[in-house]
């Protein structure tokens, strides 16, 4: 029976929902009732992140043919059939065009993002909605059919997901401007896409490295949060000049830690493509053990002197934008020699009158440590002192940089600890408007 078709602006009843897979080798029929071919694939064209893409028709198996059947060609759309309006196909081959979307060749079976869980996902099913306009595809199904039981095909509706849940990720060339449209991730956390890159095969992570590339101080932040094995592969695809660029961008240590891991044979051609001040920085990081705190710091501080007013060094975290937030949380207090005398929070600054003396809200002896003290001695100094940093400095107190609790999370919790799987995510049923 046919489902009714709903009124303009609205969403069909939930009975007038199809499968792809019903869809798929569905014969297409003719008006007079001739079988003139079996579906093949559905055709669509995607239009941004909120708005459900639209079906633009179907590509059909004509003997030994592929031709495209547009949508308002088809008078009735069932599953296991479809009607057209009249009795004639046009027979010439189907050809993709620039934007287009085939739901079966590149979804079904494929993995998208999973916007909210930042992760991939694999579609095994997609549901097809009238929205009063046409067809669209309004739900996505990732948990794999049971093939026992008899349960081939069966429906589960709470695997069905909303359609603009997800990212589309790999498609035909031809297709990837309409798929950079959504931008959504863009919008993830560097440590989330970063997740994503190491989860992907090779195609899905040059789809993901292509959306972050629009923002490079995002893909250098990316980059910052990868594990050095998955970077190091990904940076062995990228010219010279690329990595040289996106090393530059990155905090010093972790652009030390890459130059590491790169070939012997790179490194020193990348190093000379850096800009000359981050490559300073990268080769005095270079020269220390990876496990000491000159190791682990980061060469990049906030400085004042003791005579600076709370109003001039709060002015002086207002401008450091290329430091680490966490490196912000105290400044360090330097005579005109450039040793440490002191430190100071940026919370006793905010506490404080603008016109108050620096030397006056400081701690005149703060903890640090050398270059060459080791991990644990650091991780230990800063449990029993409560300490979110410490500076590193010379055997004349000059500070060298500053080593900050992330850099020391991230040295000690074991790899497979922080790449653990995730517990499962309730699944939702999709909701559609009604």
């Amino acid at each position: 029976m046919t489902a009714p078709t709903p009124a303009a602006g609205h969403f069909a009843p939930r009975g007038t929902v199809l499968r792809l897979s019903d869809l798929l080798r569905a014969p297409v029929v003719a008006s007079a009732g001739e079988t003139v071919g079996r579906v093949a694939d559905v055709t669509v064209r995607l239009r941004g992140a909120d708005a459900y893409p639209e079906v633009t028709g179907l590509v059909v198996a004509v003997g030994g043919r592929r031709v495209f059947v547009v949508a308002r060609d088809v008078d009735q759309w069932q599953p296991g059939r479809v009607t057209l309006t009249g009795n004639a196909v046009d027979l010439r081959r189907f050809e993709r065009r620039d934007g287009e979307v085939l739901l079966r060749a590149d979804v079904l079976g494929h993995r998208l993002i999973d916007v909210a869980a930042a992760e991939l996902v694999r579609a095994y099913d997609v549901e097809l909605g009238h929205t009063g306009r046409g067809w669209a595809p309004v739900g996505l199904d990732t948990r794999r059919r049971p093939r026992f039981l008899g349960l081939i095909g069966s429906n589960d509706d709470a695997a069905v997901r909303d359609w603009r849940s997800f990212e589309p990720l790999i498609g035909d060339g031809r297709s990837v401007a309409v798929r950079r449209v959504a931008g959504r991730v863009g919008a993830l956390k560097p440590a989330q896409i970063a997740n994503l890159l190491e989860d992907a095969d090779r195609a899905e992570g040059g789809e993901i490295l292509d959306r972050v590339r629009s923002n490079p101080g995002l893909e250098a932040d990316v980059f910052s949060e990868l594990d050095s094995e998955k970077a190091s592969r990904l940076l062995d695809d990228m010219p010279d000049a690329d990595v040289a660029g996106l090393l530059g961008r990155m905090r010093a240590d972790d652009a030390a830690d890459a130059i590491v891991d790169l070939r012997q044979s790179r490194r020193l051609r990348v190093l000379e493509l850096m800009p000359a001040p981050q490559r300073t920085k990268v080769t005095t990081l270079m020269g220390f053990n990876p496990q000491s705190a000159g190791g682990l710091m980061n060469t990049d501080v906030a400085t004042c002197a003791a005579t600076a007013t709370a109003g001039e060094a709060l002015a002086v975290v207002d401008t450091a934008t290329t430091l680490a937030p966490e490196a912000l949380l105290k400044v360090h207090v330097l005579d005109e020699a450039a040793h440490l005398v002191g430190m100071v929070s940026v919370i006793a600054l905010l506490q404080s009158e603008p016109s108050s003396v620096v030397g006056a809200l400081m701690d005149s002896d703060p903890c640090r440590v050398s270059a060459d003290a080791d991990l644990a001695d650091v991780a230990l100094l800063m449990a029993d002192y409560d300490l979110y940093l410490v500076p590193v400095v010379d055997d004349e107190d000059r500070v060298l940089g500053v080593v900050t609790v992330d850099d020391v999370l991230q040295a000690t919790i074991p790899e497979d600890w922080r790449r653990r799987e995730p517990a499962p995510k309730p699944v939702r049923p999709a909701r559609y408007p009604s």
